[in-house]
């Protein structure tokens, strides 16, 4: 897995979960939660670091993942939409004394995510390419799990909105690659899909 040693992992974890009216990121997941399955996940691919932001809820979760060795931020404006959380991942990845090519950036209510499809991602990316490794929905939208050359870092600081990434993958279309992760789509919005979910991926 050296290829991934010099690539981050940035899970935006910082939404209100106000369509379940509880903190969606605590579900129950395995012998975990949704974050810390997802936390988990990112660990089997030996990143170099693992970024979880945090905001609604931010003392609540964080001691729910104190266990995990990942570095965990706070957005005090996580109002502001998945974009700022992206953003504020980012601007710590280029503050760092630490050099990355990439961030791949990944969300914990996709818990059927493996980590053989995100090492397939990682294994697609080249350094110094200015790619974009997008996973590939229905329709022929992209969207995340998705990895960023080091290239894009200060576009990614520059987000606020709700969109997240996606702007930016549809600016740079010509540089962006995918895979088909269509068996793997899982978000989860309401209390019913994760129920649904739960009930199917739980013996």
């Amino acid at each position: 897995m050296a290829k991934s040693q010099h690539i981050a992992v940035l899970i935006p974890a910082a939404g209100a979960s106000k369509r379940i009216g509880a903190p969606k990121q605590l579900l129950k997941w395995s012998t975990s939660n949704l974050l810390g399955h997802s936390i988990e996940t990112a660990q089997a691919l030996e990143a170099k670091e693992i970024i979880v932001v945090l905001g609604a809820y931010f003392e609540k979760i964080k001691s729910e993942i104190n266990q995990y060795k990942v570095q965990i931020l706070e957005n005090r404006s996580w109002e502001l939409g998945l974009g700022s959380t992206i953003a504020i991942g980012i601007d710590h990845l280029i503050q760092s004394k630490e050099s990355f090519d990439a961030v791949l950036i990944m969300l914990p209510d996709q818990p059927l995510i493996v980590p053989y499809y995100l090492q397939s991602m990682i294994n697609k990316f080249e350094s110094g390419k200015k790619q974009i490794i997008a996973s590939q929905y229905a329709e022929g939208k992209f969207g995340v799990p998705a990895l960023f050359d080091s290239h894009y870092f200060l576009e990614l600081t520059l987000l606020q909105d709700d969109q997240g990434a996606k702007k930016l993958m549809e600016k740079h279309l010509d540089r962006v690659s995918s895979l088909n992760m269509n068996p793997l789509i899982s978000d989860i919005d309401t209390l019913d899909d994760y129920n649904k979910m739960y009930a199917a991926n739980h013996q």
